[in-house]
Order: C-alpha cells, then structure tokens, then sequence
C-alpha cells in the first residue's frame, strides 16, 4: 500500500530530529518536526515508516491507500 498522508502531532513532537536523521527528504525539524511540503512519499515509504517507528513520542502518523 503506498503513503498518502504523512503529518507529525505537534503538541507530542519534542523536535529530537531522529526523524529528519532517518529521512531527511521527508522531514524537517527546527523546533517542532515538519513534513516538507514537496516530499515524495512513494519514493521514502521505507523510510517514512521506520521514523514513525523510532519515533520516540509517535508524533509521527501517516495513512496509507486501501
């Protein structure tokens, strides 16, 4: 199934940067993590969903197509 949405809950992001460290074409951190407007998701799915994982405060979501 390939990503349609990624966004990051704000108010639980402690702005760690592992998931700009494990996927730096998707996210971005400067106080709080973002989701770089351009991002290819198809292209970082891998990627996308071991940040999500690794996330230590799973600020990270993301749905998927059915």
């Amino acid at each position: 199934m390939a990503i349609v949405e990624v966004w990051i809950d704000e108010d639980a992001c402690t702005g760690c940067g592992l998931c700009e460290e494990t996927c730096p074409d998707v996210f971005e951190v400067d106080d709080v993590a973002t989701v770089k407007e351009d991002a290819d998701f198809n292209e970082f799915e891998e990627e996308i969903k071991e940040a999500a994982e690794e996330c230590p405060t799973e600020a990270i979501q993301y749905e998927e197509e059915e």
